[in-house]
């Protein structure tokens, strides 16, 4: 059997061609009814581009778990990360907050006091005091003291069982040595971290899940993030490309979801478990700004990669399966962001949302049965670093998206439904809806910046 053969018995199985429109849900939605709550596993990519999977468009890359997961259930085309850079986007999947109202406003280097503070309520703490395992495999970055009592850790956020590095699988994702598991150093280990990841995952759910209770897995890739480290067999699917180390990095992480995946069917938990996939941020700019050559991802069709207000900065693959609930090949064109996991996932379990803050997030179920979203809060970016200066700042409402600088003295508007790629600013001739969305913008904006705590 060779290698493509391999990967695609690894895979998820066949399913029905993808349908136009967000389609329907046969059966119950969880929290109808007792016993309702399903597993869940959300799956996390770091700078993973909107165009890196063969689902998603790309020429080459072969992704055939991911593209079996999203024949199964839902492809998202309008995916959107809380943010364009790691820490900001993780922190608003935990807290379903736009991330500069916790203080996470950038990626956050090693001893740096920027964390995810202790009064941050996480949707895995939520979950656990409703009676859910939950566990964290992977990067966390959302401290800078990582696995110091100086800053809350994974379990201070509700995992009760974590594997994490505080950034990247160091000194490379082959054979890493910073891995910490449950507050102890593990030391070296041997192997790829997209492997070492799911093989914790799965040793967790076969040795220590109490199966009285559902589980919440969160499995957050360093893959493809630099330092990048592919193992061969994958980098010889691409032989003769420059790009193979990236490309065969890309495959290497679905071919081990894909193992994870397969394991849910072997424990016989495939219908009751609601998975997700998606990505922190826009494909990484560092090979194109600086000089690195592993760097080879891809926006698609989108204007910029990380780091931009554009649509490459922010919006990334996004695939949900959720057996007799959502219509396997569905295709749903409704946004959606990283900061409706929380409320989602909440509604899922039957879990109150916090009410004694901002929750800038909103159940997706909806989507489910084909309806849109109602947002009480419009989707809302912001990253003063951001590449695309002046504009630091997003929002979008429906189909329009406005862009603007953190004075709100410079605009763009863009109807991302006729165009994606933002080639054409509208401010100039909306002048009704450019008005009404700077009001907006304005008001959200203000209140916002006032709620970020100020580091040291």
């Amino acid at each position: 059997m060779n290698r493509r053969d391999f990967l695609k018995a690894v895979g998820l199985g066949a399913a029905s061609l993808a349908l136009p429109g967000c389609a329907g849900v046969s059966g119950r939605l969880a929290g109808e009814g007792a016993g309702d709550k399903p597993n869940i596993v959300i799956a996390l990519c770091d700078d993973l581009g909107y165009g890196d999977l063969s689902c998603y468009g790309h020429p080459h890359i072969e992704t055939p778990n991911l593209d079996g997961l999203a024949a199964d259930g839902m492809k998202l085309t309008d995916c959107y990360a809380a943010a364009p850079v790691c820490s900001p986007a993780r922190a608003g999947i935990l807290t379903g907050r736009t991330p500069y109202r916790s203080g996470v406003y950038d990626w956050i280097p090693g001893n740096n006091p920027m964390h995810l503070k202790q009064e941050e309520i996480t949707v895995a703490t939520l979950l656990k005091k409703s009676g859910y395992a939950t566990c964290h495999v992977g990067k966390w970055h959302c401290n800078g003291k990582f696995n110091s009592p100086e800053q809350p850790q994974p379990n201070d956020h509700g995992f009760e069982h974590w594997f994490s590095t505080q950034n990247n699988a160091r000194p490379t994702h082959h054979n890493p040595k910073n891995f910490v598991r449950n507050g102890r150093p593990v030391g070296p280990l041997e192997g790829y971290s997209s492997a070492l990841i799911v093989q914790e995952a799965i040793n967790w759910l076969n040795k220590e899940w109490d199966r009285s209770k559902p589980f919440c897995l969160f499995v957050w890739f360093h893959a493809p993030h630099e330092p990048i480290a592919t193992g061969p067999e994958f980098m010889e699917m691409y032989k003769g490309r420059k790009e193979a180390i990236y490309y065969g990095n890309v495959t290497q992480m679905d071919y081990e979801l894909g193992r994870l995946m397969k394991t849910l069917d072997e424990m016989k938990l495939r219908d009751e478990t609601f998975v997700m996939f998606t990505s922190d941020n826009g494909p990484e700019t560092l090979n194109r700004y600086r000089g690195a050559h592993r760097s080879f991802g891809s926006p698609g069709p989108l204007r910029g990669m990380k780091l931009h207000m554009y649509e490459g900065g922010i919006r990334v693959p996004g695939i949900i399966r959720w057996p007799n609930r959502v219509k396997a090949g569905t295709i749903c064109r409704e946004p959606v962001n990283g900061t409706d996991i929380l409320a989602t996932l909440c509604a899922m379990a039957g879990v109150q949302v916090p009410t004694d803050r901002p929750i800038d997030g909103t159940n997706i179920l909806p989507i489910f049965k084909g309806k849109k979203i109602k947002r009480k809060v419009p989707l809302y970016w912001r990253y003063d670093r951001a590449l695309s200066k002046p504009f630091t700042v997003a929002m979008r409402q429906g189909d329009w998206k406005i862009l603007a600088d953190n004075k709100m003295t410079r605009f763009e508007l863009y109807n991302l439904r006729d165009d994606i790629a933002e080639k054409h600013n509208l401010a100039g001739s909306e002048p009704k809806r450019i008005a009404a969305m700077k009001k907006t913008l304005a008001k959200l904006h203000t209140e916002i910046d006032a709620e970020g705590p100020k580091w040291k």
